[in-house]
């Protein structure tokens, strides 16, 4: 066995690892502990995707599980590896034990992936070795089983969910973009959802954490002490002429910016380099990104917008209310309020999926506009159809996609889709794109 193994982990391995999720999380856990030269066996409730029950008959024939975050503490099968006896560690827990390098954390209700994105793409700007991992989609085991020194650094986006499970990860330097309502069905109430994060504060050298305003905030409401320094100001500013033209120009992505920039004056590194990087530094799909325009109506995809706090962010962005569709599987929080809150900003709401009934009903008493859709290409020909000459219709959905899509990404990309067919029919016959 490799001698970088651990000492508490290296009879743990004796066993074969049980890893609980065949996601992007597991196939990195599965690559790096065969690395290590120890067995491992996917436990999946998907067909295909491994052995398909955990029970203590199962735990017995394994000292150490390794979980994807989708696994809550009391997940039936973690009670049942820790009823046997099994040490249980969340996947970005196990990975950073073979991280040799830095790790810089980036959490937040909003914007985590983003920065996770930026400030990796910034390292690279500057010469210095980084990757983007964690709930980024990147799995950190994967990363811990490739070269790397001690100078690489891990930029790692933390959940909520992965952080209450945290038992030995630890970053040198965290940055927390904001707070909002979010996770709250699998967390009870926002002061469980800021302590999850707040773990991995308490998981940071003291001096080494920034905090957005928003947090600041709940701390204070939340009754939580933060230190004055870590908190950053990040809302209501004046425009930076440094960052014209690029997408950090406006909110909600300014806020990023600013976090980003606090660590990299900390870490004494160039400012012309940051700034360098944020002119070339492009968005992720599905982040209120400009589809087309047609018939004088724009068309956006913000599919990424899984809360409240994210949709208030994108409408924003525009002068004048939207035509927003929104709607999808529910996270918690309270939808009425959240429909209320859209009066005067959102000309008519185009609602789908789970939570459209108690939106319209929430709609209805606020008395904003609404409509209720079958499927979202119903959605988007409504939108079409009620839009004029100067418009914006928004997919901004406020809530997760699994009840009708596989992911937001599935679900941005079927709106594209829409759009583009809508774009076709208006283009005069022997046209070309």
């Amino acid at each position: 066995m490799s001698p970088l193994v651990p000492d508490f982990l290296r009879p743990l391995l004796d066993r074969p690892v049980a890893v609980f999720g065949a996601g992007v999380s597991g196939e990195g856990v599965v690559e790096l502990v065969r690395g290590l030269g120890a067995q491992a066996v996917v436990y999946d409730r998907k067909a295909g995707l491994g052995r398909a029950d955990f029970t203590s008959a199962e735990a017995a024939g394994h000292s150490l599980v390794v979980f994807s975050p989708g696994f809550a503490s009391d997940h039936p099968w973690l009670v049942a590896a820790q009823a046997a006896g099994c040490i249980c560690l969340g996947e970005l827990d196990f990975a950073a034990q073979f991280w040799h390098g830095r790790i810089v954390a980036i959490t937040g209700t909003n914007g985590k992936t983003t920065l996770t994105e930026f400030l990796t793409h910034a390292l690279r700007t500057a010469g210095v070795p980084a990757f983007a991992v964690g709930n980024v989609g990147h799995s950190f085991s994967r990363a811990a089983s490739a070269a790397h020194t001690a100078e690489t650094v891990a930029v790692c986006e933390v959940s909520s969910f992965q952080a209450e499970t945290f038992r030995h990860f630890r970053a040198e330097a965290t940055l927390w973009t904001n707070l909002a309502e979010d996770h709250l069905e699998r967390h009870l109430g926002m002061g469980a959802y800021f302590d999850a994060k707040l773990r991995l504060v308490h998981r940071t050298p003291s001096g080494r954490f920034w905090v957005g305003t928003s947090v600041a905030a709940w701390a204070v409401r939340l009754g939580r002490a933060l230190p004055p320094e870590a908190c950053v100001p990040t809302e209501g500013l004046l425009p930076d002429p440094r960052l014209a033209g690029t997408v950090f120009a406006e909110y909600p992505q300014r806020e990023n910016f600013v976090l980003a920039e606090a660590w990299w004056h900390s870490a004494g590194l160039a400012e012309a380099a940051l700034i360098a990087a944020s002119r070339t530094f492009t968005l992720g799909r599905h982040r209120l990104a400009h589809v087309a325009d047609v018939d004088g109506v724009g068309y956006w995809n913000d599919s990424k917008a899984t809360n409240f706090h994210a949709v208030h962010g994108a409408l924003r962005r525009f002068e004048r209310p939207v035509l927003l569709i929104a709607g999808g599987r529910a996270k918690g929080g309270d939808i009425r309020a959240f429909a209320t809150s859209l009066r005067g900003r959102v000309a008519h709401l185009l609602l789908i999926g789970e939570t459209a009934g108690e939106l319209a009903a929430g709609a209805a008493a606020a008395g904003v506009p609404h409509t209720l859709c079958a499927t979202l290409p119903e959605a988007v020909r409504r939108g079409a159809a009620q839009a004029r000459p100067g418009d914006h219709v928004v997919l901004s959905p406020a809530f997760a996609s699994f009840d009708m899509f596989r992911n937001y990404e599935d679900r941005g990309d079927r709106f594209e889709a829409v759009v583009r067919e809508l774009a076709a029919a208006r283009r005069p016959v022997g046209a070309t794109a």
